[in-house]
C-alpha cells in the first residue's frame, strides 16, 4: 500500500507543474498592461521612467522562463507574490479564506452523502417500485439544473419568503456558536450539495443493483443473515468502489462551483476572492487562488485514489 501511495504522489508532480505553467501563463494571454494596473492609471499615459521603475520592482522586465521559475520557487516556500490591487501578500490572503471554502465544500459533501446514500440504497432495494421511480426522477432533475439556480431558489424560499435563514453569513467560525454557523452555512452548502446528491444517488443505485445480483450476496442471504447485515456488511462496501471515484470528481467540482456559490451567498472564501480579483484584473491574486484550488483538487484526488485502492486491493496490483 505504501508503495502505491508513493507512486501516486510522484505521478501528481508533473500534473501540478503543467497546471502551474498554464496558470502562470494567464498574465501573458489576457488583455491589459500590468504596469498600468499596478499604478492604477489604466487608459492613461505612463512615462518610460515610471514603467521601467515598476517593471524592475515587480520583476516584469525578466524573461518568461525566469519569472516562471521564480514563481515555482516562491510557491514552494509560500510566496505567491503581491496583489496588484491591494498590495497584500497573495498566499496570506488566499490561506486566510481557504478554510471557509473547505468548510463549505465539506458541509456540502456531508449533506450530499446524507441525502444520496439512503436514497440510492432504497431505490436499489425497491427496484422498479414507486420509490425507485421518484428517486430516479429527482436525481435526473438535480443533475440537469445548475448550482446557481438552486442557490437563487433557496434564497427566495427559505430566506426571503419564510425568513428562516439569512441571505448572508452571520459567521463562518463554529467557535462563535453552532446555531449561527449552521444558519450561515446551510443554504450555500445545500446549493452545492443538491446536484452532487443527484449524481451520487444515481451512481449508488446503479452500483447497488449490480452488487445485489452477485453470488456472494445470494449466499449471505441463504445463510439466514438479516437483510441489514447483508446490505451493510456485504453489499455496500463493494458497491462503494465506483462511488468513491465519482465522489472524488464531485469534490473537485465543489471547489469550482464554490466560485459562483460564494458570490451568490457572500461567503468569504477563495471563490469570492477570485471573482473580485477577476473584476479588478488582479493577476497575482487570480494566479495564487487558482493554484491553491488546483493543489486542493489534486490532494483530494490523491486521497480518493488511496481510498479506492483500500476498497479494491486489485488496483494496487494492477498499477505495478
Amino acid at each position: 500500500m505504501w508503495a502505491y501511495i508513493i507512486r501516486r504522489i510522484f505521478q501528481t508532480v508533473p500534473t501540478l507543474l503543467i497546471s502551474s505553467l498554464l496558470i502562470f501563463s494567464l498574465l501573458y494571454v489576457t488583455p491589459g498592461d500590468p504596469v498600468e494596473l499596478i499604478l492604477g492609471t489604466e487608459d492613461a499615459n505612463v512615462s518610460e521612467e515610471q514603467r521601467k521603475l515598476v517593471e524592475e520592482q515587480w520583476g516584469l522586465d525578466k524573461p518568461f522562463l525566469v519569472r516562471y521559475i521564480r514563481f515555482i520557487k516562491g510557491a514552494f516556500v509560500g510566496d505567491l507574490g503581491t496583489s496588484y490591487a491591494t498590495g497584500e501578500d497573495v498566499f496570506s490572503s488566499v490561506a486566510k479564506r481557504m478554510p471557509n471554502t473547505l468548510k463549505l465544500a465539506g458541509s456540502a459533501m456531508v449533506i450530499a452523502l446524507v441525502v444520496s446514500l439512503p436514497l440510492g440504497i432504497l431505490a436499489a432495494l425497491k427496484h422498479n417500485g414507486i420509490l425507485d421511480s421518484v428517486a430516479t426522477a429527482l436525481a435526473t432533475i438535480g443533475v440537469s439544473l445548475p448550482r446557481f439556480w438552486f442557490g437563487l431558489v433557496l434564497i427566495i424560499f427559505f430566506a426571503l419568503h419564510l425568513g428562516w435563514l439569512p441571505t448572508m453569513p452571520e459567521t463562518t467560525n463554529i467557535a462563535d456558536g453552532v446555531v449561527p454557523f449552521l444558519r450561515s452555512i446551510i443554504l450555500p452548502a445545500s446549493s452545492l450539495a443538491l446536484s452532487m446528491a443527484a449524481t451520487q444517488t444515481r451512481m449508488i443505485r446503479s452500483s447497488m443493483l449490480d452488487v445485489l445480483n452477485q453470488d456472494y450476496v445470494r449466499y449471505a442471504r441463504s445463510k439466514g443473515l438479516k437483510e441489514h447485515a447483508v446490505i451493510w456488511g456485504h453489499a455496500l462496501k463493494n458497491a462503494m468502489i465506483p462511488v468513491v471515484t465519482v465522489i472524488g470528481g464531485e469534490i473537485g467540482s465543489l471547489l469550482g462551483g464554490a466560485v459562483i456559490t460564494e458570490s451568490i451567498f457572500s461567503w468569504p472564501g477563495v471563490g469570492r476572492l477570485t471573482i473580485s480579483s477577476i473584476a479588478r484584473r488582479d493577476y497575482p491574486m487570480i494566479q495564487g487562488a487558482t493554484l491553491m484550488l488546483c493543489i486542493s483538487y489534486m490532494l483530494v484526488n490523491l486521497v480518493v485514489d488511496i481510498l479506492y485502492a483500500w476498497f479494491n486491493p486489485r488496483i494496487r496490483l494492477d498499477s505495478k
